[in-house]
Order: structure tokens, then C-alpha cells, then sequence
């Protein structure tokens, strides 16, 4: 199995296709097309973190975090992530990073805090716009089922928890076929009319390029006439953060040492108390104080998240209890979904979960 291999089976996970602008995913370090030996899952990847993967004879990792952020002008291994770059590369270990990609995933990462504490009915807390596109084709009406049914088997006609949704419309279409033509129906110089469907259908834009892969296969017309645009509507099964609700409301503080035990953090950092119970809970892997707002919107009593700033903990205006629980906290379960995902899907395949402890920060 290739390294490519194993990034179109992480693709059915988290289409790298929908990590922020300013996140660095994909393949970082190493070859697409080189043979796998083993896969190390990391949260990420620093020096002893390759050193493991080369103890247990893994020549690829995939990691959480990318490695290289800012761009590289020099590997010179004045710093660490230059070292940790520079060994990967010496000893031909592929590096792959996931990262926001995970976090707008509907199972990714806010999906496993979730599940640690327990929500119910859990939806996305900022849900994409601008990643539904539609498509609209012509065909003959004879051939319109085929090419219809394909294209759902592509991944095309789902929305929300819908199926093998499209609509379409019949009608008259005309063409006249030119010199150097190979018309599938017409004459050369004659102007043809025939029975049309109009299909129209949507499909996440990640799949555009298999989606129309797809339609030239299947269309039976030399030129296929057709239109894609992008949707408005917003994608309730991606995007950053969810809001779920405990099974029964309970005490502030109780829902704080539930937190602190459940996320394993040695801090919990959190606004003043609002002397009510906790019932509907946001979440936010990593640095989200900028959904503090849809935190707010969603009417949680309590937003759980990481990296928040003094001043930002006066935003919660006495709507909601805002709590720190630590980036790597925040994201501790990351690796092991990862992990599990991987060994589902292949699962003879020499896969290790990484053992390093990679949490820069400690607490006294």
C-alpha cells in the first residue's frame, strides 16, 4: 500500500479539501507514490516522535498537527521543527498532517469531546457556507436515468440526512452538429431536436472533480452542455464546534469536575459562575474563541474550548460559562479516532498509536 493510498482512505474522514485557508495539511514530508511499512498516529510530530516511528519500523506519520506551519527558508536544524523535518526526510518517513480538516469533520474532533461528555442531540455550532455546489446537465430522456443513478453512486444528491435527491425537467433541446463534429445523434449542418431532461443535483464540492468525471462518462452527447454553481445554503454536516445537551441538567461545579476528569486536565480556566444548571454544552477543540458568539447564539450554558485570552472571558456576559481546558486537552482524543478510523478501514495493516507524550504544556 502507497502513502496515497492511505490518504484517500483519511479522505472519507476529513476531506482535506475542507481545512481553513491558513491551515497547512496533506502530504508535508516524503513521496506520494512510496510503499507503506507501518503508520504511526500521532498528536504530533516532533523528533521523538520520527525516532518512535523508526523504532517501530513506520515509515509514514499521520499527525494531527502539521509540523511545518510558517514556511521553511532554510533546513539547517537551528530549530526543532527543522531537525524533526530534516529526520523524517533522512530516514524516508512520509509525514501527513490532518489537522482543521478533523475539526470540521461531522466526526471528527468535537464529535469525540462530545462523546466523552456524554451530549445528546449534537449538531454543528458553526456549519460551512459556500461547500454545496449544483449541477445541471441535459441529456436525452432515454439516458437520463442511467446518467441520474450514476451520479448518485458518484456521491452526488445528498442532503442533510436525504439521499438521492435531483429534480428534473423535460423538454426540447436543439443543436446543429459542425464540420469536424462526430455527432452521437444529428447530421452534420442539420439543426437536431430532441427530447431533453434537464437533471439538476447537488453535490459537497469536494467531489466536483469525481462528480464530473462521472457525467462525461456517462453522457452520450460528444459536447456535454452543462452548469455548476455554488449554493448558499449552509452544510449542517461540516464546520467547526458542536452543541449537544446532557442527559439531566447539573450543578456548575459538578459539570466542572465532570469535565476536568472526563478530559483528563490538570486546569480548568472559566468565567465567573452563573448559579444555574448546565444543560446544553458547546464545544471547540483548540483555539475557538471565535465562536464564543455562536456559543452564545445556540443558547449553551456552558461554551468548552481552549486558548482564551483575558479580555475574552468577559465575553460571555453572563449568558454562559466560558471554559479553558487546554489545547492538547481540548484534543486528546484525536489521535485514537484517527487510530481507530485507520484499523476499520485497514485493518491487517501494521498501525501504532503513538506512545510520546507531545503536550508542551505541564501544570505545577
Amino acid at each position: 500500500m502507497k502513502v496515497k493510498h492511505i490518504i484517500e482512505h483519511l479522505e472519507e474522514l476529513a476531506p482535506l479539501h475542507y481545512a481553513e485557508d491558513f491551515d497547512n495539511t496533506g502530504l508535508l514530508v516524503g513521496n506520494a507514490e512510496q510503499e507503506v511499512t507501518g503508520i504511526l498516529i500521532s498528536h504530533d510530530t516532533l523528533e521523538n516522535v520520527v525516532e518512535e516511528a523508526m523504532a517501530k519500523n513506520c515509515n509514514m506519520i499521520v499527525s494531527f498537527h502539521p509540523i511545518i506551519f510558517a514556511g521553511l527558508k532554510r533546513l539547517t536544524g537551528s530549530s526543532y521543527v527543522e531537525r524533526t523535518v530534516i529526520k523524517a526526510i533522512e530516514n524516508k518517513i512520509a509525514i501527513l498532517a490532518i489537522h482543521t480538516a478533523l475539526d470540521n469533520a461531522i466526526d471528527g474532533v468535537n464529535a469525540k469531546i462530545c462523546q466523552a461528555l456524554g451530549l445528546k442531540n449534537c449538531r454543528i455550532l458553526l456549519p460551512k457556507t459556500g461547500t454545496i455546489k449544483k449541477l445541471t446537465t441535459f441529456i436525452p430522456k432515454k439516458d437520463a436515468d442511467l446518467l441520474r443513478n450514476k451520479l448518485f453512486e458518484a456521491g452526488a444528491g445528498n442532503i442533510g440526512n436525504y439521499e438521492n435527491c435531483s429534480f428534473s425537467v423535460d423538454g426540447m433541446g436543439s443543436f446543429k452538429p459542425q464540420e469536424g463534429a462526430n455527432p452521437t445523434i444529428g447530421k452534420i449542418g442539420e439543426t437536431h431536436y430532441e427530447s431533453e431532461t434537464q437533471i439538476n443535483i447537488t453535490f459537497a464540492s469536494h467531489l466536483e472533480k469525481n462528480i464530473l468525471r462521472t457525467l462525461f462518462r456517462h453522457h452520450p452527447y460528444e459536447e456535454v452542455a452543462y452548469e455548476i454553481t455554488t449554493l448558499d445554503n449552509t452544510n449542517q454536516k461540516l464546520g467547526m464546534g458542536m452543541v449537544g445537551e446532557l442527559e439531566s441538567p447539573v450543578a456548575e461545579k459538578a459539570f466542572l469536575r465532570f469535565v476536568k476528569e472526563r478530559m483528563q486536565t490538570g486546569c480548568v480556566r472559566h468565567s465567573a459562575l452563573l448559579g444555574k444548571k448546565v444543560k446544553k454544552v458547546a464545544v471547540l477543540g483548540g483555539s475557538g474563541a471565535f465562536a464564543i458568539r455562536a456559543a452564545k447564539q445556540a443558547g449553551a450554558d456552558v461554551f468548552i474550548t481552549a486558548d482564551l485570552k483575558y479580555h475574552q472571558f468577559y465575553e460571555g456576559e453572563g449568558q454562559l460559562v466560558l471554559m479553558d481546558i487546554g489545547h492538547f486537552e481540548s484534543e486528546r482524543f484525536t489521535k485514537n479516532l484517527i487510530y481507530d478510523f485507520l484499523t476499520k478501514k485497514i485493518p491487517n495493516f501494521a498501525i501504532a498509536l503513538s506512545e510520546s507524550d507531545t503536550n508542551p504544556i505541564k501544570y505545577f
